[in-house]
């Protein structure tokens, strides 16, 4: 078996490795586009420095029908944090994409390049925004590969595998391992494949450059809210950040479920992007699809917005089905959220009401409901299921979907 895998990760590096010519071609390109951004910088006496980061600066880029490229732009403090988006604005030619920093896209002979602005810091502490770490991610890992060149294609592997398997991307939508968090966690195990074999557990937690004593002073010094992941990975540019806080427990429970199935029949099928909708068709001969809209902007914004309905949805279904099987995923292109699920009807729903002692609460539950009955000294109600019909119907007219900006629902 040991065998087997290594034959089905040798095939994968040859067909996810761009070739020399693709490599080139791409540097080519960019160095390109970094010197004309570069003289337009000049030319208004800005004072900003460009560099580029991402899977290209890191050699580990893969082969892809359009190539997406990270250019950062390093602004001098003298600058707002505020303002920076806008003198980017004024000096690149592209589509404006909101976020935590407005950020611009270029598209040149199948090269999408993401001009992201960032503050020029010289500590890690000083950082404003998330994206002001990305030169020292950059760095860490080019140091990384610098002294163990096979991580390269090792953190190929590890992408090339979880994009395959929905998990790879911390958009709010997808909640999964960030590129630079695969390039962490693979560096940290040493390849692809021992990173797989190591995480079949609840909880992990690591600091690689050992900034705390131990485990336990990890989980007291590091904020609560980065903590609920169920990886811990003690950002080694920056002691105070979770990398993989994104990450959650339904995306790593997928992730591993597809580890464990790798390593027991090893296959390329592992590393091939799947159809969501046929697997489940295959599996489930009553597979219910339905679809939601949104007129947010298209990528994680309304990704987001349409995962947070998703989630909202399956607690409705959930008072009058059981839920044997779900799945959702966002479509960027139609800027829709699929979601699919297999149903049981419920036969009755157990509705939990007021003690007996509160007698005015009591009157008005038992006019609500007609089939109360008294236990231990608490109202109950046993009520019919609602149909899925019914469900859709009620969203339809709730508020609730205005709030989520879901513009539209439909069952095929």
């Amino acid at each position: 078996m040991k065998e087997k895998v290594k034959e089905v990760l040798t095939r994968q590096i040859i067909f996810i490795k761009p070739s020399v010519k693709e490599q080139e071609k791409t540097e080519k390109e960019t160095k390109k586009f970094v010197e004309e951004l570069g003289k337009r910088i000049k030319k208004k006496k800005i004072r900003a420095e460009v560099f580029v980061g991402g899977s290209l600066a890191k050699e580990t880029l893969i082969k892809k029908d359009k190539y997406d490229i990270d250019i950062f732009v390093r602004f001098d403090r003298k600058y707002k944090d505020n303002e920076i988006s806008e003198i980017l604005g004024k000096l690149v030619r592209g589509k404006r994409v909101h976020g935590s920093r407005d950020y611009f896209q270029v598209f040149k002979k199948r090269i999408l390049f993401e001009i992201v602005p960032t503050m020029k810091i010289k500590k890690p502490e000083e950082a404003e925004n998330v994206t002001d770490l990305s030169y020292f991610h950059v760095n860490y890992i080019k140091n990384k590969i610098k002294k163990n060149k096979k991580l390269a294609e090792d953190i190929m592997l590890a992408k090339s595998f979880c994009y395959s398997q929905n998990c790879y991307g911390a958009e709010g939508y997808i909640k999964g391992f960030s590129g630079y968090a695969l390039e962490l966690l693979v560096s940290y195990y040493g390849s692809f494949l021992k990173f797989i074999k190591a995480i079949d557990k609840e909880k992990i937690v690591i600091d690689a450059k050992k900034f705390y004593k131990n485990e336990k002073e990890v989980m007291l010094e590091l904020n609560e809210a980065k903590l609920q992941s169920p990886i811990v990975f003690v950002d080694p540019t920056f002691k105070e950040r979770n990398a993989l806080s994104a990450l959650s427990v339904e995306t790593f429970q997928k992730f591993k479920n597809a580890c464990r199935e790798f390593l027991k029949k090893p296959s390329e099928r592992f590393f091939e992007k799947q159809d969501t909708e046929k697997n489940m068709k295959k599996k489930h001969k009553n597979l219910i699809v339905i679809e939601a809209r949104t007129n947010k902007q298209k990528g994680d914004i309304a990704g987001s917005k349409l995962k947070k309905f998703y989630e909202f949805f399956v607690f409705k279904l959930g008072k009058s089905f059981e839920i044997k099987a779900r799945e959702f995923e966002y479509e960027e292109k139609r800027n829709i959220g699929k979601m699919y699920f297999v149903l049981k009807q419920k036969k009755q729903i157990l509705i939990s009401g007021p003690p007996i002692n509160k007698i005015e609460n009591l009157m008005n539950f038992k006019k609500k409901h007609k089939n109360c009955f008294i236990k231990q000294g608490k109202a109950y109600a046993r009520e019919k299921p609602k149909n899925l019909g019914k469900i859709l119907g009620e969203l339809k007219k709730d508020k609730v979907l205005k709030e989520m900006d879901v513009i539209k629902i439909s069952v095929r």
